[in-house]
């Protein structure tokens, strides 16, 4: 099961669980949709793999299965955040 983090690792901009607009890696690393395609070209700054969309979970699912709240943010050095 997804860990469904809160937040954009690049520039910490949130990112709920239940809206589409989040990208991760294979590690479930999460960005948000303009940090991965601009300043990240569609690829993970971590692992080096392709970010995909991540699925949205229902509300009646995050209600059993509650997304995760730990935050982590690794800003990339020399990098504007959009």
């Amino acid at each position: 099961m997804l860990q469904m983090r809160p937040n954009c690792e690049c520039c910490d901009k949130d990112l709920p669980p239940e809206r589409e607009g989040a990208f991760i890696c294979s590690f479930e690393r999460t960005f948000c949709e303009e940090c991965a395609s601009s300043i990240l070209g569609g690829a993970c700054p971590n692992c080096g793999g392709e970010l995909a969309p991540r699925p949205a979970r229902s509300p009646d699912l995050l209600a059993k299965y509650p997304a995760s709240t730990q935050r982590i943010f690794k800003p990339l050095d020399g990098v504007q955040a959009v």
